[in-house]
């Protein structure tokens, strides 16, 4: 514990320093302080002794220099457990400083005003990063604030405390501070450079098993920004590198939907979807789209697992995981007797909509997530034919389906049911003649999602003879207007979405 009796005060962002520093004076505790800072504290009745008079130094070079002074570093660096460090201060009549709380000139925030390189210089922090560094590095001794969030956990912790900091508290501090110094390095360098340089924080949270193949070494990662991994493992083996690729597509797929709805993926390709007023209904819809290839799946669900949804899943074979925000009592019971599966429990909606990273031959490629969703309003629909409002429900639920199948992406629906899904192949037409074999009769009447445009009619005569009667397509095509009329000719509905939902 850190009994907090002598405080250095130098801030920029002003907000919360009164309350903070009134907390202090409760204790007892010296406020040393700098220009505008102390001016504030003056005002709102806190005693404040100026920097200047403690290193008998004035501010000089327009404010560049206040607080680089041996008085200032050496009470902030001497270790209090050291006899010879006390000595030797008190030799030079330096006292210890127990607190700093400083935050650092707003350069990031400058950026944005278009400044001269002359002006942004003046906005580089050179005392402020090193009174953080030098409170960081003595952390045992000195408790180091560096960001407002701070001050509420501290006054907290002043009151909790009586006046001391806890020792989990100060290495916390410690490490906030490392964080702030580096980022305001490299916001620095990024300006000279001259171009973004993309610096990611992530923290090792476990190893895997391996990748995946067995020869092949893989670790989960987790963002600092990250508020957790957002799941909690109830039951089951380890999860593995190849689960969590297909816990991925599992989780996008069903977040989707506001009704109950259920996605089984395998090696990352969707094996079926469903969805229903009833889970148990959705996740019957989903594995009847396609059950061989659903066999040692990764199952996902956006609603809370009930009784007759495990029992459905139970009866259906063998799955590596199931996903869902929650379980009831009944459920884990019935999983329970599977002691290999894995069961996980996770906030659908807390899951981001950031960015993909992918490592390639070239570098790193960057990319906002895919979470562009069709208006419905801006639909066209294209051909003499008009698809019926059933047919369009059907268009838009096959739409999105669409989304989450390796692209060349095809998927034929009815009555809000999927029959068929063909992607991953080179061909278009390879697809679809995939989709609709795994239809099979169902297509018969059926509508047709694809998640690119089509460079040859050979698609649409395909889908014809099987029965298809609407299309969803992005459009875009040099062969647009061949293909409408031959939509027009053969009696099919088109609906162009204007936009593409490609998956690599």
């Amino acid at each position: 514990m850190l009994k907090i009796r002598r405080v250095l005060i130098s801030v920029w962002e002003k907000k919360g320093i009164v309350e903070l520093a009134r907390k202090l004076r409760e204790f007892n505790a010296e406020i040393i302080s700098t220009g505008k800072t102390a001016t504030l504290l003056r005002e709102n009745g806190i005693a404040v002794k100026e920097v200047a008079s403690l290193t008998s130094f004035p501010e000089i070079l327009s404010g560049r220099v206040k607080t680089l002074h041996p008085k200032v570093f050496g009470g902030i660096l001497a270790n209090k457990k050291n006899p010879l460090h006390m000595e030797e201060i008190a030799r030079l009549k330096i006292e210890p400083i127990d607190m700093v709380v400083i935050d650092l000139y707003p350069f990031a925030q400058k950026l944005e005003e278009d400044l001269t390189i002359d002006e942004m210089i003046e906005y580089i922090d050179v005392g402020g990063p090193s009174l953080i560094r030098a409170a960081a590095k003595n952390f045992k001794n000195v408790a180091c604030l560096s960001n407002l969030k701070q001050y509420p956990q501290i006054i907290a912790e002043l009151d909790k405390n009586h006046g001391f900091i806890g020792e989990d508290a100060l290495v916390d501090l410690a490490r906030v501070a490392f964080h702030v110094t580096k980022e305001y390095d490299n916001v620095i360098y990024n300006y000279f450079q001259g171009q973004e340089i993309l610096t990611l924080d992530l923290k090792k949270t476990q190893e895997l098993r391996y990748g995946e193949n067995s020869h092949q070494k893989a670790v989960l990662y987790e963002g600092l920004d990250q508020k957790g991994l957002g799941f909690r493992q109830l039951q089951g083996k380890e999860l593995s590198y190849n689960n969590f690729l297909d816990l991925d597509t599992a989780i996008y797929m069903v977040k989707e939907f506001n009704e109950p709805a259920a996605a089984i993926v395998k090696h990352a390709s969707l094996c079926g979807v469903g969805v229903d007023k009833r889970l148990a209904s959705a996740y019957k819809k989903a594995y009847a789209v396609d059950p061989i290839s659903s066999f040692g799946g990764i199952i996902g669900l956006n609603k809370k697992v009930d009784k007759d949804t495990a029992k459905q899943i139970a009866k259906s074979g063998f799955h590596e995981c199931i996903i869902a925000p929650c379980f009831c009592r009944e459920a884990l019971k019935i999983f329970s007797a599977k002691k290999n599966l894995r069961i996980i429990e996770a906030d659908l909606l807390n899951f981001s909509d950031g960015r993909d990273i992918r490592t390639v031959a070239f570098g790193y490629l960057i990319q906002d997530k895919d979470v562009l969703t069709v208006d419905k309003n801006a639909l066209k629909v294209v051909s003499k034919k008009k698809p019926s409002a059933k047919q369009m429900k059907d268009l838009l639920f096959a739409w999105k389906v669409c989304k989450f199948v390796k692209s060349n992406a095809i998927v034929v629906a009815k009555n809000f049911n999927i029959f068929g899904i063909g992607g991953g192949r080179p061909s278009r037409v390879g697809s679809v003649e995939i989709a609709l074999r795994q239809a099979g009769p169902k297509s018969q009447g059926s509508c047709l999602a694809s998640d690119g445009f089509f460079p040859k009619d050979d698609s649409i005569r395909v889908a014809c003879k099987k029965g298809i009667k609407a299309i969803i397509q992005p459009g875009g095509s040099l062969k647009d207007n061949e293909i409408i009329k031959l939509c027009d000719k053969l009696g099919m509905a088109m609906v162009f979405t204007g936009i593409r939902h490609f998956r690599h």
